[in-house]
């Protein structure tokens, strides 16, 4: 008995094909290889081959129980296997019963593919809000045939298969008796037509990829782990279904003076003894520019003042967070002559912590 070939190998794809790449290599080869256009030796085989392959890989059970286990009807039972699965199953209860199988019409509309773009913006940009513009690849309906697939001036033809009702009807006969089996036809893919002149534009796909520049408003508030959605910006959608979104994943770039604490800003301010001991004015840097802080004589370090509202505003719109400034006393490094003098006099004057 010859051994079955590899079902990816029969489309011609790697094992990590999409489902795209599975019909889109199918149609291609059934094309080439139905027995109403191919009549060399071999060609009606081939074609079963390939529909027999189409049918367990563009079947998300099927194909994840096939790449487990390949041809082998072997395995762990209540799996469902490849010939003799849970829809195996129920087409031998059917026929049991009485019932045919569930009836399969024409495919109905899809929505197009979610599309994901990742952004990074600054602290300021998302404290005050932003508009950027974004380079975006998607497919869209081929502008030669506006995604009907066949050249300008054709129309597809009626699906010899089915006869252009995008069913195949099977009666099979079994020790239960006799039974219908309806199915999606494989050939034109529920459409009930088939493209006989493709569109030299996008070869009978009916779609083309594009680059496209959209502009998106990034709300104020947003942080890490944000997204923005933009409606009918992804991929173009299949048999009249709607285009997929677009959506903006956020990123925001850490910052060189500030930290954010939800929508609080943390501040280290650098002072020295003396701004510490009698107390001074000084210009803090805030998102939205310098702030002039009042710091009293006798601060501490590690003492935290508060800027209200000078955070992030809230996303929801209501309210803002603060700004919070944390005194650092900086130690001098290295001391000039005079300033070794000054600071043994004012230890003088303190007088020297007792050990």
């Amino acid at each position: 008995m010859q051994q079955k070939r590899d079902y990816y190998e029969v489309l011609g794809l790697g094992r990590d094909a999409s489902e795209s790449e599975i019909k889109g290599a199918f149609r291609t080869l059934a094309h080439q290889y139905h027995p109403d256009k191919n009549q060399g030796d071999g060609a009606e085989e081939k074609f079963k081959e390939l529909n027999e392959a189409y049918e367990v890989l563009s079947d998300q059970e099927k194909r994840s129980n096939y790449d487990r286990f390949g041809h082998s009807q072997s395995g762990a039972a209540g799996q469902g296997f490849e010939g003799f699965g849970f829809e195996g199953m129920g087409s031998i209860f059917d026929a049991f019963f009485g019932g045919g199988t569930a009836t399969a019409g024409r495919q109905a509309p899809v929505r197009g593919n979610d599309l994901q773009h990742n952004l990074a913006i600054t602290l300021e940009e998302a404290a005050t809000g932003i508009e950027k513009e974004l380079k975006i690849s998607r497919t869209e309906h081929c502008s030669t045939c506006q995604g009907s697939g066949s050249k300008p001036g054709t129309q597809p033809g009626q699906c010899p298969e089915c006869g252009g009702s995008g069913q195949v009807r099977r009666v099979q006969q079994s020790i239960f008796g006799r039974f219908t089996n309806i199915s999606t036809c494989l050939r034109c893919q529920g459409e009930g037509k088939i493209i006989t002149d493709p569109c030299p534009q996008c070869r009978g796909s009916g779609k083309e990829n594009f680059q496209r520049v959209r502009t998106v408003k990034i709300p104020a508030g947003v942080d890490n782990g944000n997204r923005v959605r933009l409606n009918g910006e992804g991929d173009a959608g299949a048999r009249g279904g709607p285009a997929g979104n677009l959506y903006i994943n956020l990123t925001v770039k850490e910052h060189k003076l500030f930290i954010r604490d939800e929508d609080d800003i943390l501040y280290d301010l650098p002072v020295n003894f003396a701004q510490a001991a009698l107390g001074t004015e000084v210009d803090v840097p805030t998102l939205s520019g310098e702030f002039k802080l009042k710091i009293p004589a006798g601060s501490q370090a590690g003492q935290v003042f508060k800027l209200k509202n000078k955070g992030v505003p809230h996303l929801n719109g209501l309210g803002q967070g603060n700004q919070l400034v944390k005194l650092k006393v900086v130690t001098p490094e290295s001391l000039t002559k005079k300033q070794r003098q000054l600071f043994e006099e004012l230890a003088k004057e303190l007088g020297m912590a007792k050990s």
